[in-house]
């Protein structure tokens, strides 16, 4: 599978990262590092998580992903030279552990490298902007942690264009580093936050972009098809928003690209990500086999430059 440099980072990725947050909530251990195995033995290498997946499912309180994939890692030492692994800091887990402080940082990351049971971060992720930290403070502690080889780039998730602009400002006027990789929500419906100033400010940096809610909570999954569908499927908040007239417009292009190409919904979805020039990846998450199947099929379909402008 072709590979891609991140951004500036030096790191090369494979067109998809595999969303590590179904691990320890709709995908148990077991079940995850088999879907690990697949991927690798598929040629998908980087894997996305956080210190808070998956904090919101009862019992649960962060770290559980962190966790599932430091005992895949484990079991064969030598994987953790094939996988790239995007971990974040910054959600608030519980009182006085959450933010962007230097404090703060510098202990969550020696959680994360215990439960990840490795040396080393590929890319370190603030998960949210804090604006109780000055930038300063917080780029300053992500400098000590790549002096220390424990975190080899960093990015930034859910930034708009005026704070990662006034970031890389900080970072370039105090001789810091930079954030060299952004995560924005970014779909085929959901467009606003990266759009127009974000994306063009990536592309005139050189940033890497990986897209989450790469599917719209599974909207863009064909599964769905009116409002009436998800009653009582427990999604009701997250996707009742897409079923007004350009949601629908959007499902009747992704038909008629299916139609034409014998590919699934999902996989035009991932698929039109994977061609807009800025984006570096989607992450996108599997619960079995037949998911994963489908992320490698998106990540070989090519669409016809009149499909990918009908989906536009």
């Amino acid at each position: 599978m072709k590979t891609k440099e991140l951004g500036t980072t030096g790191i090369q990725i494979p067109p998809i990262v595999f969303g590590g947050n179904v691990f320890g909530w709709t995908v148990d251990e077991k079940q995850s590092h088999a879907l690990l195995d697949e991927m690798v033995e598929r040629g998908l290498n980087t894997i996305d998580t956080a210190d808070s997946y998956s904090m919101w499912v009862p019992g649960n309180s962060g770290g559980e992903s962190e966790t599932i994939i430091g005992n895949w890692l484990k079991k064969e030492p030598s994987r953790r030279e094939k996988v790239v692994i995007f971990t974040k800091v910054g959600t608030e887990l519980s009182e006085g552990r959450g933010g962007l402080s230097k404090r703060w940082i510098t202990e969550a990351v020696e959680d994360s490298l215990r439960r990840l049971q490795t040396d080393t971060i590929d890319v370190y992720f603030s998960h949210w902007p804090d604006p109780n930290t000055p930038i300063e403070e917080t780029l300053s502690a992500y400098q000590t942690l790549i002096e220390q080889g424990k975190v080899r780039a960093i990015g930034a998730s859910n930034y708009n264009a005026a704070l990662l602009r006034e970031a890389l400002e900080t970072a370039d006027a105090k001789n810091l580093p930079r954030y060299q990789v952004i995560q924005p929500e970014y779909n085929l419906y959901d467009r606003d936050d990266f759009n127009d100033e974000l994306q063009n400010l990536c592309a005139k940096e050189a940033i890497g972009v990986v897209t989450y809610f790469s599917l719209a909570s599974g909207f863009l999954s064909g599964k769905y098809r009116s409002a009436d569908d998800i009653v009582g499927k427990g999604r009701e908040e997250m996707l009742k928003k897409y079923f007004d007239d350009r949601g629908k417009r959007i499902l009747a292009a992704l038909d008629a690209v299916a139609e034409r190409t014998g590919a699934k919904q999902a996989e035009i979805a991932i698929a039109w990500l994977i061609a807009q020039a800025t984006v570096s990846a989607p992450i996108v998450s599997a619960t079995n086999s037949n998911q994963l199947k489908s992320l490698f099929n998106a990540a070989e379909l090519q669409l016809s430059e009149e499909d990918l402008q009908a989906l536009t």
